[in-house]
């Protein structure tokens, strides 16, 4: 693919390594929700997996609406968060139900913090591109994984004290 000589074109390869992202982090969140040992844990991560599917969706409409083709481009640095994440909270997790719940939770930010780079620079370029509805869309999904990111938190710090104490 030609390097992109454009801000349209750097918006659109966004959305479209986004997408690729999305796809990986849900296939990611799905096995951690499997290993989950706190029930609050697994509903959070369950209940991304939808926003991450919504996401997705509003990024093949955005690509449809901004003339590009809807299609993604793989996203190596989900590949590469996607594979610490399950080496670290599945193939070589702690045996430990609370330690492993930390390391979930500790791999889940990295890969949401990664998705929330990317929509808020996407939304930076639909804002420089006067597309208005883009940004409100866009910024929307930055709050909603920052939600999940606040709660995340929460349990993680929780979920540290109680390993703390054993």
């Amino acid at each position: 693919m030609p390097a992109p000589d454009s801000l349209k074109e750097i918006y659109g390869d966004e959305m479209k390594d986004l997408w690729s992202a999305n796809d990986q982090m849900t296939r990611a969140v799905k096995t951690m929700a499997e290993k989950a040992h706190d029930p609050k844990l697994k509903e959070l991560l369950e209940t991304s997996i939808t926003g991450i599917n919504k996401h997705a969706d509003t990024l093949k409409e955005l690509l449809s609406e901004s003339g590009e083709e809807v299609e993604k481009e793989h996203c190596k640095g989900m590949e590469g968060l996607v594979t610490e994440a399950l080496k670290h909270s599945v193939k070589e997790a702690p045996q430990d139900g609370d330690l492993r719940d930390i390391a979930i939770i500790a791999q889940y930010q990295r890969m949401s913090h990664y998705g929330i780079a990317g929509f808020g620079s996407a939304a930076a370029y639909a804002s420089a591109l006067g597309r208005k509805e883009d940004v409100s869309k866009l910024k929307k999904i930055v709050s909603e994984i920052y939600q999940g990111d606040e709660y995340a938190s929460k349990l993680g710090e929780k979920a540290a004290k109680v390993a703390a104490k054993q």
